[in-house]
């Protein structure tokens, strides 16, 4: 396993993970980004200046809420990013697996110099329920209950069941994966993450065996954990 695993502390990791962004960009001018949004990495954006014109793909998108929800990823990542661009997957198309599909190919059409991640409370990695494995693609999937509900936090209008999302494979083949982890409500899912077995169950497990990722946490999610 190579996983790197960071700690920041509380207070400043937002900055400092920021400030690590910003300047991977301004050496990765025209750089492919996959870029995740919601709690986690909503404070490291809004901190961050990213230089030149990098082709950022969004991770996930909830499907059947209204284009202008809140809660919508693509919504997210403009209020945090608002002068980026982005590519996002067609949630709203009347063939949402083949949107999947093409959306897929955009990825993978040159690949992902960095992907940056959160870790869901299940274990989820973007969309990627428990049950997924490290060979799925971008595609259509089902939500899982609390993923779900999880969409009222950032203010959905209806709780969603299915999204697209970039699938284990693309990431697993980024040149560089980040996996960013914050709060006491992490610790237990991110130390089984790092000390118990790599399977299906937990789907994030799988980014162990990436070639160059890297766990960026702060103290109240890593506690018991020395590095």
């Amino acid at each position: 396993m190579s996983l790197h695993v960071e700690i920041l502390p509380d207070g400043g990791w937002a900055e400092a993970v920021a400030a690590r962004l910003g300047s991977w960009t301004a050496r990765n001018q025209r750089a492919r980004l996959c870029l995740a949004t919601g709690n986690t990495v909503a404070p490291v954006y809004r901190r961050t200046v990213i230089e030149g014109g990098p082709a950022v793909f969004l991770l996930d998108e909830f499907g059947g809420l209204p284009a202008n929800d809140p809660a919508r990823c693509a919504s997210m990542l403009r209020r945090d990013l608002p002068d980026l661009t982005f590519d996002v997957p067609d949630v709203d198309s009347v063939d949402p697996q083949s949107a999947a599909e093409e959306y897929g190919m955009r990825v993978a059409d040159g690949g992902l110099d960095l992907a940056i991640v959160g870790l869901g409370r299940n274990g989820h990695v973007g969309m990627n329920e428990p049950g997924s494995r490290p060979d799925d693609p971008t595609r259509v999937v089902s939500l899982a209950l609390e993923t779900a509900q999880g969409a009222a936090r950032y203010g959905a209008s209806s709780p969603p069941t299915w999204g697209i999302t970039v699938g284990i494979r693309e990431l697993m083949t980024a040149g560089e994966l980040w996996l960013l982890v914050t709060g006491a409500h992490k610790v237990d899912i991110l130390s089984r993450m790092l000390t118990g077995p790599v399977g299906p169950d937990l789907p994030a497990s799988f980014l162990n065996h990436h070639p160059n990722a890297r766990v960026l946490a702060d103290s109240s999610s890593a506690v018991g954990f020395s590095g």
